[in-house]
């Protein structure tokens, strides 16, 4: 993936010009349709992924190569989408062939896929309690009877690989150099004007994130009804918007874990108006890549929005940057998750973990924002899309 986006992005625009992004983008949309016409839609998002492991136990692992070519073309040509949705799928297969290889030898591991994506989850995101949140939750129903191992042991032992996992990552990282991180805020202050602020502020953040579902919904519709069985076409006119945004808008494109800590260093010479419409845009522009082709997940890009919307709202109050970022991040990923426990925990990848007393009011008022009917009808038809009942109830 760096590789390719320093081949496109670092040199393409010598010899492009000003226009550079729509015509790349409206080439990788054509590539990305036609790849998707021939192989089929991957990668499955984290939730279908997730979902799927928890009913079977296992992830197929033929689609190997299918999902890592639909994970990292996207991803290539600017997509504002995130790298999770392609490595969940990749370790859930991968680990799912280890386990039949293992199980020649009589062993019993059926826990085996699913370890390994909490696992994963873990170590993308840097934040060993997601993937502790993930394998306490309940299990989908699965077809193959109870699970043989305890709730409490499957726990443990998922503890055990997402801690493994984060200190894996940090080792090769170390050694290695790479990796993806969003930045990391551990300065934060907050006297009596952040408080008197922080549901104001937590319900312009909500709102995007309601925004980002009805987006999803509405894009979703569209490609149903405008495209149909023509994906190349969806996505070059997905491609094209994306080009169109990133040309006017250029942190509207890609996953946004780079482009943050870019951001970092330059929004206070951004205007208020600009960097709050850079996070709103942000917030469309992913919904359409997710609905329209351009497959990959949605956290990364929504956790970018929060940090534009949250230095927009800091601008025009002038409270503690840091405060409004930590309300505006619980706030968005709380009303797009629908579930403000995993916001909170995911967002200790930025946030030191006693902001989870800040987090948590605004995580619960964006989970509990009300949605349209008829955004939660597709949005649930879109999660069983698959098979029908791959488990995703969470997808939302």
């Amino acid at each position: 993936m760096d590789f390719g986006v320093k081949a496109i992005w670092e040199r393409a625009p010598v010899y492009l010009g000003d226009y550079y992004p729509v015509i790349v983008c409206l080439i990788g949309g054509l590539i990305i349709g036609m790849m998707s016409k021939r192989i089929g839609p991957y990668p499955e998002d984290l939730m279908q992924v997730i979902g799927k492991v928890r009913r079977d136990r296992r992830y197929d692992h033929r689609n190997l190569g299918k999902i890592t070519a639909g994970a990292v073309l996207p991803l290539v040509f600017g997509g504002s989408v995130g790298p999770e949705a392609g490595l969940s799928g990749i370790v859930a297969a991968l680990c799912t062939w280890v386990g039949d290889r293992l199980k020649r030898i009589g062993k019993d591991l059926g826990e085996m896929s699913a370890l390994g994506m909490y696992a994963t989850v873990s170590a993308i995101f840097t934040a060993p309690f997601l993937g502790m949140f993930l394998s306490a939750e309940k299990d989908a129903a699965q077809s193959g009877g109870p699970a043989k191992v305890s709730r409490a042991m499957r726990f443990a032992a998922g503890a055990a690989a997402a801690i493994g996992a984060v200190g894996a990552f940090y080792l090769l990282s170390h050694y290695l150099g790479g990796g993806l991180s969003l930045p990391y805020y551990s300065q934060m202050g907050h006297g009596a004007d952040e408080l008197l602020w922080m549901i104001p502020v937590a319900l312009v953040a909500a709102f995007a994130g309601w925004l980002f579902l009805v987006f999803s919904a509405a894009f979703r519709s569209a490609a149903d009804r405008f495209f149909g069985e023509r994906p190349v076409l969806m996505c070059a006119v997905a491609g094209l918007v994306l080009g169109i945004s990133g040309a006017l808008l250029p942190f509207t494109m890609f996953a946004g874990e780079t482009q943050a800590g870019e951001l970092n260093e330059v929004w206070t010479g951004m205007s208020a108006g600009l960097l709050l419409a850079t996070g709103f845009a942000k917030v469309a522009v992913s919904a359409m890549c997710v609905n329209m082709g351009w497959r990959g997940g949605h956290l990364f890009p929504l956790i970018f929005s929060a940090i534009a919307i949250g230095y927009g709202l800091s601008s025009v109050i002038g409270i503690d940057p840091t405060f409004c970022l930590c309300v505006c991040s619980a706030a968005l990923m709380g009303a797009a998750l629908r579930k403000p426990a995993m916001a909170i925990v995911l967002l200790f990848l930025c946030f030191p973990i006693q902001g989870a007393i800040i987090m948590a009011v605004p995580a619960v008022m964006g989970a509990y924002l009300p949605l349209p009917e008829s955004v939660k009808r597709i949005l649930s038809e879109k999660s069983r899309s698959k098979d029908g009942k791959d488990g995703s109830e969470g997808s939302i």
